[in-house]
């Protein structure tokens, strides 16, 4: 073990004098100790800033709320149409003060191309335009709260429709958290109102379902005129199906009820789907059996999205009798919806319920009989060639306020079956026996919308080179 003595003890004890002194020079240089202040100053204001933002961060933790919604979600249409009915407002008793600085627009227009002046041109409506807020941030007052507005598009995008992603994120105080079910709740009213008194239809795109064009305005039922008793017997089924729900539950039966409409095209089918969709204030979900790349899968998935309110509409059923083939071993079954897949898709495991589905078909005899049992199909009718009934209904509505007596129009039917066009006309010594469509006498009657007689005078030639009349 070693022990120092006293004169090694001394001579470091004079040693660390000399090496404070050496760094005495260097703390006196004014270069170094305004460095050190530097750093040191430097290094407390990142703390203080990185202290700020956490209690910033914090705050908005505990102060803060933020909803978002996503552009797949129904109220995202309706918080961009309730922003852009908001305006600046003026003084100080408004309810709203909005302050948008980025605007965006989306023009619609049913006249022709080349905008208001084509439109003009062509009889058809000038284009609209709908002012929405842009993407960005923006500050909204609604009431007693103020909100912020952020609308983004994200990189990344919908693989079924290639559109991008978006959101709307609205933020206020947590103790005004409340005024997010005030905002959804006006917007919905204010997209109800812009429907109101009007059909919304909606078509597959992708995977989803998207309206097709705007709303248009519900088609009164009276201006379908099928054969007697046939629109009478669809809608008293529709009305008792609606006021049974319960019933259904009651006795374990799936709460779904289908219908089938056959008949040759332009007998109006579809125009009789639209028009009981406006009676009971439904929309329309329409799906082409027939359309390339509408497949098993496509159809089982889009009826499990299916709208609410909405009638199902599936045209062109005997399409999927075309395809019969089974899926593969690579999992492919066609191009089109497959006989098995259309029975799947309306009462499978995977049908959805609170449903009513109408199929259309020109082609009954190319239907297969296990689509028709009940549960798939539980009333069909035929809407077949005018009859002299859906006829004279058909003069009465256009003519019947300058057709009082009703002479008119029988020299019309008198004239129909002279040509025989009425199936239920005797063809007497008149040509051979054809058929006409509703379509194709509407088609006259626009021809002649303000002279019964020149109807009655340009029938013959105007059904002799129709292309809608057929041979039995």
């Amino acid at each position: 073990m070693s022990t120092s003595t006293p004169s090694t003890t001394a001579a470091a004890a004079a040693a660390q004098p000399n090496s404070l002194s050496n760094l005495t020079p260097l703390l006196e240089n004014p270069v170094f100790a305004g460095g050190a202040g530097l750093a040191s100053l430097a290094a407390a204001a990142a703390f203080a800033r990185k202290g700020v933002l956490l209690t910033a961060a914090a705050a908005r933790r505990r102060l803060l709320v933020n909803l978002e919604i996503g552009k797949q979600d129904a109220a995202y249409p309706w918080i961009l149409a309730w922003l852009s009915q908001l305006r600046p407002a003026r003084g100080l008793i408004a309810s709203r003060v909005t302050r948008i600085n980025n605007f965006s627009v989306t023009t619609t227009s049913s006249g022709g191309k080349g905008g208001a002046a084509a439109g003009k041109e062509s009889g058809g409506s000038a284009p609209s335009f709908f002012v929405q807020p842009g993407y960005g941030r923006h500050i909204v007052r609604h009431k007693w709260a103020y909100v912020g507005v952020t609308r983004e598009k994200s990189s990344t995008a919908n693989m079924n429709t290639g559109e991008p992603h978006e959101t709307v994120q609205l933020t206020t105080l947590w103790a005004h958290r409340g005024i997010f079910e005030e905002v959804l709740q006006e917007a919905r009213e204010l997209a109800r109102r812009a429907s109101e008194g009007k059909t919304v239809v909606y078509c597959a795109r992708g995977m989803d379902w998207v309206p097709l064009g705007d709303p248009r305005k519900k088609r009164p039922l009276g201006s379908v005129i099928l054969d007697k008793g046939v629109k009478e017997r669809i809608v008293g089924d529709v009305e008792d199906f609606l006021n049974r729900q319960q019933w259904y539950v009651d006795r374990g039966i799936p709460y779904r009820r289908g219908y089938l409409l056959y008949g040759p095209p332009g007998t109006g089918k579809s125009s009789f789907i639209q028009a009981l969709a406006g009676e009971l204030s439904y929309g329309v979900a329409m799906i082409n059996l027939s359309e390339i790349g509408m497949t098993d899968d496509k159809l089982a998935y889009l009826l499990t999205k299916l709208p609410k309110r909405c009638i199902l509409l599936l045209e062109d059923a005997d399409a999927a009798f075309v395809n019969r083939r089974q899926r593969g071993a690579d999992g492919y079954s066609g191009p089109t919806v497959t006989f098995s897949g259309l029975l799947n898709a309306l009462d499978g495991v995977a049908a959805g319920e609170e449903r009513i589905a109408f199929l259309t078909t020109n082609h009954l005899d190319r239907l297969d009989p296990a689509l028709k049992r009940p549960g798939r199909v539980d009333m069909t009718e035929r809407i077949g060639h005018a009859t002299r009934y859906q006829a004279g209904k058909m003069w009465e509505r256009f003519y019947g306020d300058v057709d009082a007596g009703g002479a008119a129009r029988e020299r019309f039917l008198a004239k129909l079956e002279q040509l025989g066009l009425l199936p239920d006309g005797e063809p007497g010594s008149g040509p051979a026996r054809k058929h006409t469509s509703s379509a194709a006498i509407q088609g006259l009657f626009l021809r002649h919308k303000d002279s019964m007689d020149e109807a009655i005078d340009g029938l013959e030639e105007y059904f002799s080179s129709h292309e809608g009349i057929e041979s039995p």
